[in-house]
């Protein structure tokens, strides 16, 4: 398992989440389905990366990883609308759109080391049957 506050991707995904709160119960209090649905993209970037970091293989978490990235990418997007619909001013929105293309960044460079990994994982295990059947 793995501590997952001391992940600095978890870290800026954290903060990127209080950020996305505090804009919704501001900017986009006029459209509550538009803040709730901004609200649970950026809360499971950061709970699918706790998830991911509970499992027990590499294999496990990144798969919570690859979830982690497409709620990312769902939030871009609902960051992306409610600028189009003029509920979030244009300073807040790129700044809100930088940290999420960050977050997005460290993930897809957690999920590439993970994925790493668990291919020699794969291949180590495999290797030690092909020796363990030529030693008879």
């Amino acid at each position: 398992m793995i501590d997952f506050t001391k992940l600095q991707v978890w870290q800026k995904a954290h903060v990127l989440t209080l950020d996305v709160y505090r804009a919704t119960n501001t900017e986009l209090r006029r459209d509550r389905s538009l803040a709730a649905q901004a609200r649970r993209a950026a809360a499971s970037v950061t709970t699918n990366i706790v998830e991911g970091c509970g499992t027990a293989s590499q294999g496990e978490l990144a798969r919570f990883l690859q979830i982690s990235l497409s709620s990312a990418t769902e939030l871009e997007y609902h960051l992306l609308l409610s600028h189009d619909l003029t509920y979030l001013e244009r300073g807040r929105y790129e700044r809100l759109r930088s940290q999420v293309q960050e977050v997005k960044r460290m993930l897809t460079g957690f999920l590439r080391t993970v994925r790493t990994r668990e291919m020699k994982r794969q291949r180590d295990v495999r290797d030690q049957k092909v020796s363990l059947t030529s030693d008879t």
